[in-house]
């Protein structure tokens, strides 16, 4: 028995939600995956915020054909897909999935995208490699505080060669009083 136009419409909703939360979206062939497989992807996704969606194409189609940032999809909706929805860790989900592939090897990258644009796998692996929000943050942070301890250190070498300064001026004063003496010297002789 078929899905009935109230359930269509219930799964397209819930498609759209997804797809409002999600940052990236990467479509995966999953022929020939068992059931047990799929959960395993989607264990290894959850942590990530990451869901695993398994729809008709029509479906996803439809949700997305009016929708610039995810309607450049459509050209990766043939055959069976299944919909890797990332929220906010990227890199984590597109990492999780690379292991399950590997793991799996039965699973086909057939695109993905982002912010209106359709990626190849290349691409969604370069995103994937950027550092996460929180190594962001953390560098930040040590730029930041790297500033103050180098201002210290600045602001204290000021009266340590300005004293350094000061006790050089004897000798340097010595030094010349010396040189004059021995100018004057050479002269009178």
């Amino acid at each position: 028995m078929g899905r009935t136009r109230a359930n269509k419409e219930t799964v397209i909703a819930d498609i759209k939600g997804l797809l409002s939360e999600a940052q990236l979206a990467v479509v995966v062939d999953f022929q020939g995956l068992t059931v047990a497989e799929i959960t395993d992807l989607r264990d290894r996704l959850r942590p990530t915020g990451a869901v695993c969606k398994v729809t008709k194409n029509t479906l996803m189609r439809i949700a997305v054909e009016e929708n610039d940032e995810w309607k450049p999809m459509t050209e990766f909706l043939s055959g069976t897909n299944a919909f890797l929805l990332v929220k906010d860790d990227i890199g984590g989900a597109v990492r999780a999935y690379q292991d399950f592939r590997k793991a799996a090897k039965k699973s086909e990258f057939r695109g993905g995208v982002m912010q209106g644009r359709a990626l190849n796998e290349e691409q969604v692996k370069a995103i994937a490699d950027l550092p996460s929000k929180e190594e962001l943050m953390a560098q930040i942070a040590g730029a930041i505080n790297s500033i103050p301890t180098q201002l210290a250190v600045g602001i204290k070498e000021v009266p340590s060669s300005l004293g350094r300064g000061i006790n050089e001026v004897p000798s340097s004063l010595g030094r010349a009083i010396q040189a004059i003496a021995q100018k004057e010297e050479q002269d009178a002789a």
